[in-house]
């Protein structure tokens, strides 16, 4: 079972339902059999960026931020608490406007990439590595697929 957090911290207008954020959610998440608790907040500019800068050092807006929670570990590595608690997302509604417009992708499929994008880097994904982007972007790809929405990483020359 998914307990879904969304906070509505921006202005925008268009912003996708509570019912999309979730199905987005539990589509990334089904891999994971245990319950999960996720906070999305959606935020405008001034507070993206001001995060991106504080967490990352990058002073601009990005268009998701995760933050995997923090179970503390015992000596093997383990979580010591078995906790539905996945961490949180911080999604900048104008910057992924911004950006599904200027790459010519349907609002509603940016939107549920960055969601699932985001979900699985809360899951451990990343893309740091090549062969790390390969299989977090496959992922995707196929998640994506599901939902009916096309290939985000497909050159706009292959379109």
């Amino acid at each position: 079972m998914l307990e879904l957090d969304l906070q509505l911290a921006s202005e925008a207008q268009g912003l996708p339902s509570e019912a999309d954020f979730r199905r987005w959610c539990e589509l990334a998440l089904r891999q994971r059999s245990a319950d999960s608790e996720l906070t999305i907040r959606l935020v405008d500019e001034p507070e993206g960026r001001e995060l991106n800068r504080t967490w990352r050092h990058k002073d601009y807006a990005t268009n998701v931020l995760s933050f995997p929670a923090e179970v503390p570990e015992g000596p093997g590595g383990e979580p010591l608490l078995d906790i539905p608690l996945l961490g949180d997302l911080v999604i900048c509604a104008p910057v992924v406007a911004r950006e599904a417009s200027e790459q010519g992708k349907a609002p509603e499929a940016h939107w549920a990439h960055l969601v699932i994008h985001g979900c699985l880097h809360l899951l451990g994904y990343d893309h740091i590595e090549d062969a790390e982007a390969e299989e977090m972007e496959a992922l995707e790809r196929e998640l994506l697929a599901e939902l009916g929405h096309p290939d985000p990483y497909r050159d706009d020359e292959d379109q």
